[in-house]
């Protein structure tokens, strides 16, 4: 096989460095016939391929102990109907890349998450969300994608073409094949108003309700130690009449979210007993403001400082007591959380194996900075969670199995039907896929 679509090197970790692994070769298709001929290959002689994304999921969904395939050369051709409000892309895409790609047409995604180096592949595929409670995760504003199945087959799905493999296809952790292309349903660009404010826990918990209906997109940071959140409300306006101004834009997002804090988060870690003060003085230290502007630059933040991190969907009635856990949890913990716990929330969808499948859903996402222990505070929390019904975001820590999983979501069955008939030899699976999916 050629150096340019195999080398046998290949050392790989994840955004945060906590998940590494070595493949057997790595494979760099340039075009959909050779990905083709390299998985008709690799299922004649029993060997595994795993498609990698940018790395940004903490658990070990993209480790392989076979081949990686790498799709960032795959040749696919970008198509833009503005007309119909859709995008055809690259599954090896970032979605950076398809913002700025959206802009220049006057288009724009819905919504999105808090970072934009994701794939698409990988977003779609791990359930990544925004928050918003009339809002899907990403995954639902996918129109079409394309499949190359493990014998070789590119398939194209809908809601019209192969529908039950669409709604297990959409979110499938790459267990049913390589995405190559995925179509997506955008709306016209638009602009955000952003408030973030500090505020009491108690106070926001008991407005909650009203809060999350009257925002496009809610969500709020609560420090350990202290009874302070930092609420951030996103709302679309007209006209992009207030917009951040380049000094406050990186004192606040560049020195303070990610210089100073990346300090105390260092200094606490040396430090443990200081960590209720740095959390005090982090909520005291956010201020309130008010700016506009595009609303992927509003939604999207640098994120440089390095953490773990485990989240939950939950029944949305279950969020103040899961809340009210946590906090005993961190209370009772031998060691200290150095990073906020973030609150979300995301109407329900259809997809099969979407953590928020059938349900409106809060989630609730735990932090710990990297070097700092973390799993007592998260097994904890997981026990909490899965008791309440909680599902785990595919791409965060979390220690459920086939098992357990099986009974909280109501199409299991038939997404392990699916699977079995597009990769019947398990030509796509890993040792953790086998262990979450069975």
């Amino acid at each position: 096989m050629a150096e340019s679509t195999a080398t046998r090197t290949a050392a790989w970790s994840n955004w945060a460095g906590n998940q590494r692994g070595v493949a057997t070769a790595v494979l760099r298709p340039s075009s959909v016939d050779e990905a083709a001929e390299q998985i008709r290959r690799a299922a004649e002689t029993g060997e595994r391929i795993r498609p990698v994304g940018s790395g940004h999921s903490f658990t070990p969904v993209a480790v392989s102990d076979g081949q990686r395939m790498d799709l960032t050369r795959l040749a696919i051709d970008v198509r833009v109907d503005v007309d119909r409000r859709l995008v055809t892309v690259p599954a090896a895409m970032t979605l950076r890349e398809v913002n700025a790609l959206l802009a220049g047409h006057r288009l724009a995604l819905p919504n999105l998450g808090d970072i934009d180096a994701q794939t698409v592949a990988g977003a779609i595929s791990t359930g990544t969300h925004g928050t918003g409670a009339t809002y899907g995760g990403l995954a639902t504003f996918v129109e079409a994608l394309t499949l190359l199945t493990a014998t070789g087959e590119l398939l194209r799905c809908s809601a019209e073409e192969h529908p039950e493999v669409f709604d297990a296809a959409r979110v499938a952790l790459g267990s049913l094949g390589v995405l190559v292309e995925v179509t997506l349903r955008c709306v016209d660009a638009f602009v955000l108003l952003a408030h973030e404010r500090p505020a009491s826990l108690d106070a926001v918990l008991a407005q909650l309700p009203d809060l999350v209906d009257a925002h496009d997109h809610l969500e709020f940071f609560w420090f350990p130690y202290t009874d302070r959140v930092q609420l951030k409300t996103n709302d679309r306006v007209p006209v992009d009449d207030r917009p951040l101004s380049r000094w406050r834009g990186w004192l606040d997002d560049d020195f303070l979210a990610n210089t100073v804090f990346a300090g105390a988060c260092r200094l606490g870690r040396a430090v443990p007993g200081l960590a209720p003060g740095i959390s005090a003085i982090s909520a005291r230290a956010l201020s309130e403001r008010r700016y506009t502007g595009r609303s992927d630059a509003v939604f999207c933040s640098p994120r440089r400082v390095r953490f773990l991190e485990m989240e939950y969907a939950l029944p949305r009635e279950a969020l103040a007591e899961a809340l009210a856990a946590v906090r005993r949890i961190i209370d009772g913990l031998p060691f200290k959380v150095l990073f906020p716990v973030e609150v979300r929330f995301s109407a329900g969808d259809g997809i099969w194996l979407s953590p928020a499948y059938g349900r409106d859903s809060a989630y609730l996402a735990l932090h710990q900075y990297v070097g700092m222990p973390f799993e007592p505070y998260f097994r904890a929390f997981e026990a909490v969670a899965t008791g309440l019904g909680g599902r785990p975001h595919w791409g965060k820590l979390h220690w459920r199995d086939a098992a357990s999983l099986a009974t909280a979501y109501p199409r299991w069955p038939d997404f392990q039907r699916i699977r079995a008939h597009l990769d019947p030899h398990r030509t796509f699976t890993t040792p953790y896929l086998t262990s979450l999916l069975g």
